[in-house]
């Protein structure tokens, strides 16, 4: 061992020591006779949990999977106990004390590690990455280096680069002072979220989907891609059994799979998984360590959402929406738990040697949704997040591979107060309203997404034939639809609307600032001609709101129109009558319009919010401050930051489809064989690197 790290690992064992002597002091049932007593405990403790401690974990690891640790913290506790019982002067009087010895050593040392400027990214990497890596033994060995594709969801371009400058992104940053990366922005479609865009960029083909929720009258459904059994449906459409990370790869926490051979959290299969649950999870709930640590993290992610909701209330901070302790729960989910849970699966990945890994990072984008995009607990998120892709790259050295790091976000986000509290009316009101139609299918939101993927990773336990697999089965027996567990109300009403024979006579639906509006009992494609015949009042209303910028409706004389306030746009015969209305959206806005236009399932009429360029805001039709799903902004603008030896296009990229080539050519020009014959994109395909020499963590 290096000087450096002895005198680390003594640095350590002193702060494990102080520690333990405050608990002493705090906890009634543990008491240290001295300082030197606290010494010898914390060897002791550390030699019992190094040696012993392995075997416990794997006699445990049912009920550690089933308890998502908790039962690890208890047999860990015991552990303590007997740990303490063997040092002269020390006494712990049961094992719920030493539980809280065990969640007090976490926090304190935590704390202590930040006040002694200990690097906090070696302790995890000594705790989790080198005990898989003893313990991995399907290990690929291979001189072709890996590609780790790590999404950020939700982070715009913009976002990015001012975080990078403030100190708020510090890894990222790093790797391109260094040089080791480049920066680079893309244009999503009109549909600017996270299922056509991962099925985009993972399948390279996003067609027919509209956004992240529409309906379809030819089966009479609504589509909703975070609900299983939809994502389900989606990749069959989309996938050709040759995504992006068909060839042994693995997608941890994603839409869609990219019909990778592993798969955890991944929505499209947690119906069908490809194998049992036990090795993706219980490496992370085995953990005494990794649990601990999620577990003091949590609830510090708790504590900080009450304050923040808190001050934005004192201060007025507008725009704004309500949050309740449930919704810091759920946060609490998606930036720590969800978070902690996918890098060590990624990990894992690494030190299997697995060719090419996908994660998508839900804590950004859930943040920001409610809080505001660079709202001060916003930005703290991403400094977490960036935090994770340091551990990633660390992880790197001990992998039986050379891999490669890209990290890049599937849309952007745009801010403003939403339409509703804009105009004190929704969008389904305002189109009510103006049809004075009967029956009405209303979605703006449907569940939580952190609710989804906690759904989904319930659902995966529970399809396996195992004792964890049962007891969540029967637990969550109550809370499922069509075979999925739905956690909230809005996600249950949904899979029966969806199973209902009697069709609404309006389906409204909100994907972020697109509004979505269709007549199910009507057949086809409903015309502006027909609309002016059933329901006159709707489109001028749409058309003359002060909220809404474009009215998107097929004409059975002009074909596709994009009616704004003072102006009209004649897609298919390529003029403009009065203001162009697609003007403030950019200048790629009709070719988005024009393609969606002939979706088999583009909606009776699409509307996409006002953009108020002076202001950069958008009213979405969602409560929520920060949201991405149409156009205006920069939630049409994510980013790509990936090794600086590898090409890309001069040109603007513009869909995720053409991304999904570029990184197909990536890993053709890699060494990766099976990608060459499908990698259509030349300047993807050429590297300036050769392989020997691609052996950097980045």
């Amino acid at each position: 061992m290096s000087p450096a790290r002895l005198l680390r690992a003594a640095v350590v064992l002193l702060a494990d020591a102080l520690a333990l002597l405050l608990l002493s002091a705090v906890l009634p049932g543990f008491h240290l006779d001295r300082p030197a007593t606290a010494l010898a405990a914390a060897v002791v403790v550390g030699a019992l949990n190094a040696v012993v401690w392995p075997l416990l974990a794997r006699l445990a690891l049912p009920l550690s999977v089933l308890t998502l640790g908790l039962a690890t913290l208890v047999l860990n506790g015991v552990l303590v106990v007997f740990a303490i019982d063997l040092v002269p002067g020390a006494s712990i009087e049961d094992v719920w004390t030493g539980v809280g010895v065990a969640l007090g050593l976490a926090l304190l040392t935590t704390l202590l590690a930040s006040l002694l400027a200990i690097d906090e990214n070696e302790s995890w990497y000594r705790n989790v990455v080198r005990r898989q890596a003893r313990r991995r033994g399907d290990r690929t060995e291979s001189d072709v280096p890996g590609v780790i594709f790590l999404e950020i969801d939700g982070l715009a371009h913009e976002v990015l680069r001012r975080a990078m400058r403030d100190g708020n992104a510090p890894t990222l940053a790093r790797w391109l002072r260094e040089g080791s990366h480049r920066f680079v922005r893309w244009e999503t479609d009109w549909s600017s979220q996270t299922g056509a865009c991962q099925a985009g960029l993972l399948h390279g083909d996003n067609d027919d989907m509209p956004a992240f929720r529409w309906w379809e009258k030819d089966r009479g459904v609504s589509v909703v891609t975070s609900h299983p059994r939809d994502a389900e449906e989606l990749e069959r459409r989309h996938s050709d059994g040759r995504g992006l990370l068909h060839a042994g790869g693995a997608s941890r926490a994603n839409i869609l799979s990219g019909d990778a051979t592993h798969s955890m959290l991944t929505m499209s299969t947690v119906l069908h998984r490809r194998r049992p649950i036990g090795r993706d999870y219980s490496a992370y709930f085995a953990n005494p360590y990794a649990v601990s640590r999620t577990l003091v993290l949590a609830l510090g992610e708790i504590a900080s959402e009450r304050r923040a909701q808190a001050q934005q209330r004192r201060r007025d901070v507008q725009p704004r929406i309500a949050r309740d302790r449930a919704y810091a729960a759920v946060r609490a989910w998606a930036t720590v738990v969800q978070r902690d849970l996918q890098v060590a699966a990624v990990v894992g990945d690494m030190m299997a040697g697995r060719p090419v890994v996908y994660t998508t990072f839900l804590a950004y984008d859930e943040v920001a949704h409610h809080s505001g995009v660079e709202r001060p607990d916003t930005l703290a998120v991403l400094r977490h997040v960036d935090r994770q892709l340091a551990r990633v790259q660390a992880a790197v050295a001990d992998a039986p591979r050379p891999y490669r790091l890209v990290v890049l976000a599937d849309h952007g986000q745009s801010q403003g107060a939403t339409f509703l509290q804009r105009y004190g009316i929704t969008l389904e009101e305002l189109v009510r309203s103006a049809s004075d139609a009967g029956e009405v299918q209303a979605a703006s939101g449907g569940g939580d997404e952190a609710i989804a993927y906690l759904s989904a990773g319930l659902t995966e336990v529970a399809r396996d034939d195992t004792a964890a697999g049962r007891t969540v089965e029967r637990v969550t027996r109550k809370r499922r639809a069509d075979g999925v567990v739905a956690l909230d109300e809005e996600s249950r009403d949904e899979f029966r609307e969806t199973a209902d024979d009697a069709l609404p006579e309006l389906s409204v639906m909100a994907s972020g600032c697109l509004g979505l509006i269709s007549f199910p009992r009507e057949p086809g494609r409903v015309t502006l001609e027909r609309l002016e015949q059933i329901h006159p009042r709707v489109v001028p209303a749409l058309r003359e709101h002060p909220g809404i910028g474009f009215v998107h409706v097929r004409s059975e004389r002009y074909g596709a129109l994009v009616l704004g306030r003072a102006g009209t746009n004649f897609l298919d015969e390529g003029r403009v009558e009065g203001e162009d209305p697609l003007a403030p959206y950019g200048p790629n806005a009709a070719d988005h319009v024009r393609r969606t236009d002939g979706f088999a399932h583009c909606p009776d009429l699409l509307v996409n919010s006002t953009y108020w360029d002076e202001s950069d805001e958008v009213a979405a039709f969602e409560e929520l401050v920060g949201s991405h799903g149409g156009m205006g902004g920069d939630q049409s603008f994510p980013f790509v930051l990936f090794p600086a030896d590898l090409d890309w296009p001069d040109e603007p990229v513009i869909g995720a489809e053409r991304v999904h080539r570029i990184f197909r050519g990536w890993l053709a020009g890699l060494g990766h064989d099976s990608y060459a014959a499908t990698a259509v994109d030349s300047p993807g395909l050429s590297t300036r690197t050769s392989t020997s020499g691609a052996t950097s963590a980045t």
